[in-house]
């Protein structure tokens, strides 16, 4: 059988997956161990001497977490670039995945292409919202496209279900080796 995960592919593939990551991580920390309201909690709690005014906290909560910051945008523009060249590398290899629409196929198939489908739909609507969010774009709307880009929070781990399931099944299917084809390429 013709390996069709080439260094490329495959790099990209791996890369999409670390940034994928990183962006979940930074984005889960930020709004729940590390979000403003529970550091002020923890420096408030802490502080025995003079209680420390709002925007000393503002201050260190805002140096505490910039460095996470720095990360989430970096991977962010990673994510990006990785998506622009990944969908370049498709349209010129020729790849495509299964039309989840169409009739004739089975629901392993369905399921595949509805997975590519979310896949590409989740990226590009976090994509979209984050560049909004960091460039002031649509500043009327900002708290409603802020709600919608935190949305990646819950839209990852099932993309992660259905991508580590399909996995599962095409491991046990015509596809076996399909994981260590997509590591070595052999």
């Amino acid at each position: 059988m013709k390996n069709n995960f080439t260094k490329l592919h495959r790099l990209l593939h791996w890369v999409t997956a670390l940034a994928m990551m990183i962006l979940f991580i930074t984005g889960f920390l930020r709004m729940n161990w590390m979000s403003k309201t529970t550091i002020a909690n923890a420096i408030n709690y802490k502080t025995t001497d003079a209680p420390l005014t709002k925007e000393q906290i503002g201050g260190i909560i805002k140096t505490i977490r910039e460095p996470m910051w720095q990360w989430h945008e970096i991977f962010a523009k990673v994510m990006i670039i990785t998506l622009i060249v990944r969908i370049i590398y498709m349209v010129l290899k020729g790849i495509k995945f299964t039309n989840p629409f169409k009739t004739n196929i089975n629901f392993k198939e369905k399921i595949q292409g509805l997975t590519y489908v979310y896949f590409y739909v989740f990226v590009t609507i976090s994509a979209f919202t984050g560049i909004c969010l960091e460039n002031g774009f649509f500043a009327t709307y900002e708290d409603a496209i802020e709600d919608i880009h935190k949305w990646g929070l819950y839209w990852f781990p099932i993309f992660m279900i259905l991508h580590i399931g399909g996995v599962y099944s095409a491991e046990h299917s015509n596809k076996k080796g399909i994981t260590s084809k997509m590591i070595s390429g052999e």
